[in-house]
């Protein structure tokens, strides 16, 4: 038996057995033909010993390590086997149960879907509401100082702000707008004829004279005498004197509080800026106003007299006007019950 030769090797012992016939043959070969045959016989056996034994030895070396992969697997303990197969089917239904839920809740209807959730949060205890008590339209803490945009539905109001409301300055083109509504509205037409009315009564000008003529004259230069004052108080003067034209309306406190707050919005009046300063657009916008009165109105021996007239009607006006601006509110609650 050859030295290397495993007994144990199945495929080694094939090997060694063909060897060991082959080199019996060959002996009796040698002996009954001959010395030169025996050398031939001897070297080609001698070369299909080392072939196999090379063939036997690459199988041999395969083996093994395919043999400890085999025991390592084989050995693994029977315990991590049941957990690790445990863990596999967990997963497994976890993901099935997973994926079987998404797609009961995409084929669900919406509004079963919606109710679903809204029993799953009744299931929950209530969180305290919070106490909001809504806003009374009747209620005069809520809506004290809120002008409208006219007086009883007639008589314009536009200059007028409500009560604790804070408006960005407006530019020269607002304010020419702002003098534009008050003089050419439908009610400031009525206002002019009242007025026209009056002054012809008390011959304020003999030289009009009286009937439709005469009221015809006192008509038009009243209409004038208002439309220059008001684009002088509430457009021209403002720009240059960066004054806010509009009524800040109080809106609480006394009768007396409110009606001195109201005349003496007359010489106090807001900056663009929001502070407070001489009211320059009234009183010189109304003084500038009944001076240029005097280029239409007849020649008088003391003209200056008319002028100071008509400049002190015009501010008296404005003043009366502040006051009802500053108590409409609470008349058109307390008497029209909101209804203007």
């Amino acid at each position: 038996m050859h030295p290397n030769a495993d007994s144990n090797n199945p495929r080694l012992g094939n090997w060694q057995e063909i060897i060991e016939s082959t080199a019996d043959k060959a002996a009796r070969e040698n002996t009954q033909g001959g010395g030169e045959n025996l050398k031939a016989i001897r070297l080609s056996c001698v070369a299909v010993a080392l072939g196999g034994m090379l063939a036997a030895s690459s199988v041999q070396a395969q083996e093994p390590a395919n043999a400890r992969e085999q025991s390592r697997k084989e050995t693994v303990p029977a315990g991590l086997r049941d957990v690790s197969l445990t863990t596999n089917f967990a997963l497994t239904d976890v993901s099935l149960t997973y994926s079987s839920q998404n797609q009961v809740s995409q084929n669900q209807d919406p509004q079963q879907a919606n109710k679903t959730t809204k029993d799953e949060k009744s299931s929950l205890p209530n969180a305290p509401a919070p106490s909001v008590t809504p806003a009374d339209a009747n209620n005069p803490n809520d809506q004290f100082g809120k002008q409208p945009k006219r007086i009883l539905g007639i008589i314009p109001n536009y200059r007028a702000v409500s009560a604790n409301t804070h408006l960005p300055p407006l530019d020269f083109k607002g304010e020419l707008w702002l003098a534009t509504q008050d003089t050419f509205d439908y009610s400031n037409f009525i206002l002019v004829g009242a007025l026209a009315g009056i002054d012809m009564a008390g011959k304020s000008e003999p030289a009009f004279g009286q009937g439709a003529e005469g009221y015809g004259k006192y008509y038009w230069h009243v209409f004038v005498d208002g439309g220059i004052e008001n684009y002088m108080t509430e457009a021209i003067v403002p720009a240059a004197t960066r004054e806010d034209p509009r009524y800040y309306t109080m809106g609480q406190g006394g009768f007396i509080k409110r009606t001195s707050y109201a005349v003496s919005r007359l010489f106090i009046t807001r900056t663009n800026s929001g502070g407070r300063t001489f009211n320059l657009s009234e009183i010189v916008g109304a003084g500038a106003a009944a001076g240029i009165g005097n280029a239409y109105y007849p020649a008088q021996a003391n003209p200056w007299v008319k002028t100071y007239q008509r400049w002190g009607t015009q501010v008296g006006l404005d003043g009366v006007f502040n006051t009802l601006k500053e108590f409409w509110p609470d008349i058109n609650h307390a008497v029209f019950h909101g209804k203007y």
